[in-house]
């Protein structure tokens, strides 16, 4: 085996993910490994390919949008377009994270006033108990 092909077990321990996991990505043609029989031998080009879309699984960048722009890499135009592309779906990923993060700070912020509220009602609510007994 030269250093040119990797088997579905190497790509497993490479990429920390599952057989299935590679073979999900075949069918939904983000992969194309080289067939013999059962056995599939990915070529650098697939696991140059599997570290951007484990990239942007990582951002929530959904699977055909990473089809999308792993498609646009042979267009020929030195990847010029696939580049525009990415940032693009990149800034626009950002804002929606941006976003999220902020609603969800807003949620934890509000959550903290409603449990010193209810620390304070616990803590009247015993205070009288202490004093009668």
């Amino acid at each position: 085996m030269t250093e040119e092909f990797m088997t579905i077990r190497q790509m497993c321990d490479a990429f920390e993910v599952t057989p299935r996991t590679l073979r999900f990505y075949e069918s939904k043609e983000l992969l194309f490994p080289i067939r013999e029989g059962q056995k599939r031998l990915f070529t650098r080009r697939d696991r140059a390919r599997l570290k951007l879309i484990l990239r942007g699984k990582r951002f929530g960048i959904s699977l055909e949008e990473l089809r999308q722009l792993l498609d646009l890499y042979d267009l020929g135009d030195q990847q010029q377009t696939q580049v525009q592309a990415s940032y693009d779906v990149g800034c626009k990923r950002l804002a929606e994270l941006e976003s999220q993060r902020d609603a969800l700070n807003d949620a934890i912020e509000d959550l903290k006033k409603q449990l010193e509220w209810g620390a304070e009602m616990i803590a009247s609510m015993q205070a009288p108990r202490s004093a009668a007994e």
